[in-house]
């Protein structure tokens, strides 16, 4: 499951709303729905978080936020490494090789430290 495709989820569990009511509302099948939110489809489109945000009726941070779930919910990723230095590349490979088989815990600690890393220099 991508981030976007939690929130989504978690947005209609709290609104009581079914996947066949939510694919209804928007105009997509059931199916497409649920492969958004279980990250079996790629990052939807600008078009389309819109009209999810529109649907669950939402504003300002949580619209964002939406927003920016759905930039970082591609679930094929490709890093292109090159130009960078040999680090790069090895700790690509080496997350690439290795991602499957990290914990919750690890995932969410080096999660919280890339992002504290990226905000310290401004990435």
């Amino acid at each position: 499951m991508t981030p976007f495709g939690a929130k989504l989820r978690e947005l209609r569990k709290k609104r009581g709303i079914t996947l066949k009511e939510m694919a209804a509302g928007l105009g997509v099948s059931s199916a497409y729905l649920s492969a958004l939110e279980h990250g079996k489809r790629g990052r939807p489109t600008w078009y389309m978080v819109q009209r999810i945000i529109a649907y669950f009726n939402v504003i300002w941070d949580e619209a964002e936020e939406l927003q920016r779930l759905a930039e970082m919910s591609d679930p094929r990723v490709t890093i292109d490494t090159s130009g960078l230095t040999p680090e790069a590349t090895e700790f690509s490979n080496m997350l690439a090789n290795k991602i499957g088989g990290l914990s919750k815990q690890s995932l969410d600690h080096l999660l919280h430290h890339l992002r504290l890393v990226a905000a310290r220099d401004g990435i």
